[in-house]
């Protein structure tokens, strides 16, 4: 049986992990935390929820899992501050590994064995 076309507002956006289909209470019921955890990870700028046409904050599945590597740090002791750095370090680390194994991959000169 083939599967059905979803139809309706989120048609299109069912396997989208940046659409922001997740409201705020949702969110941190998902991640079984408290709004005011979602808000001060906001204020740390981890992440930037969408805002809704009414003002509400959105998130989604890309950002709830940003969310839940922050409270997995927090309920191991580590303040909220220092959580979203660890986090954004960590990014940061992944990006630069990813771009240098692009580079390597383009046929770029080791730099460690050449002199």
């Amino acid at each position: 049986m083939p599967e059905a076309t979803p139809v309706g507002p989120l048609s299109g956006h069912l396997e989208d992990d940046d659409f922001p289909a997740y409201t705020m209470g949702r969110a941190a019921e998902m991640l079984g935390t408290t709004q005011a955890f979602l808000r001060a990870i906001g204020e740390a700028r981890l992440i930037t929820p969408l805002r809704s046409a009414g003002g509400h904050r959105r998130y989604s599945r890309y950002q709830l899992r940003i969310a839940a590597r922050a409270r997995e740090l927090v309920d191991q002791g580590t303040p909220i501050e220092a959580a979203c750095r660890i986090i954004n370090l960590e990014d940061q680390l992944e990006e630069a590994q990813r771009l240098n194994a692009a580079y390597r991959a383009a046929g770029a000169p080791d730099p460690e064995t050449t002199t």
